[in-house]
């Protein structure tokens, strides 16, 4: 089973069929996810009683900060995954090479984390308190299953050149230093 999944980590994609697999992660990921962000966590809020989260102009200015930051530092991720790595974030289209380049020398998972920040200030601008504690319970899966699963599989086949930039680089919180 181990050797099939690293068989098909190492088969390369077209950039065409890398682009259209970004597009159909890209309709869910910008489009689905935060709509329905949006739409259902007020529903969950007036089922469980929970008052809104609603600070007025402050909602506004913070949740888009956020989520623009989100989307860019995350967009960043992406792009270089597709360029430098030859990849995408989908695990079926795995990068063919370990990037070690900015964004993924400020933390090893630059796309969690972007992508983290974005649906906080989603949730944070819907005014629910339900979509803030969905987007926190989603995030704890999201980093176990990197930390479980997805660290694994880039040893097996990375090698010590992973094992080394683990050592180097952190999980999720950003290190805003540079490398030597």
């Amino acid at each position: 089973m181990k050797e099939k999944f690293l068989e098909q980590t190492k088969r390369e994609y077209s950039p065409e069929k890398r682009s259209l697999l970004l597009m159909i992660a890209g309709v869910f990921f910008l489009g689905i996810l935060p709509v329905s962000l949006v739409y259902f966590s007020p529903l969950l809020d007036r089922q469980f009683g929970l008052p809104p989260l609603a600070f007025g102009v402050i909602n506004i200015i913070l949740g888009c900060g956020l989520a623009a930051a989100g989307y860019l530092f995350g967009g960043w991720a992406v792009y270089v995954q597709f360029t430098i790595g030859r990849g995408t974030p989908v695990p079926l289209m795995a990068t063919q090479q370990l990037i070690i380049q900015k964004p993924y020398n400020y933390c090893r998972n630059p796309m969690a984390l972007g992508a983290i920040v974005a649906f906080l200030g989603i949730a944070i601008l819907a005014g629910s308190i339900s979509a803030v504690a969905i987007v926190l319970i989603l995030s704890i899966l999201l980093l176990t299953y990197i930390k479980t699963l997805e660290e694994k599989e880039m040893e097996l086949r990375f090698g010590d050149a992973y094992r080394e930039y683990r050592k180097q680089t952190p999980f999720i919180l950003p290190r805003l230093w540079q490398r030597k």
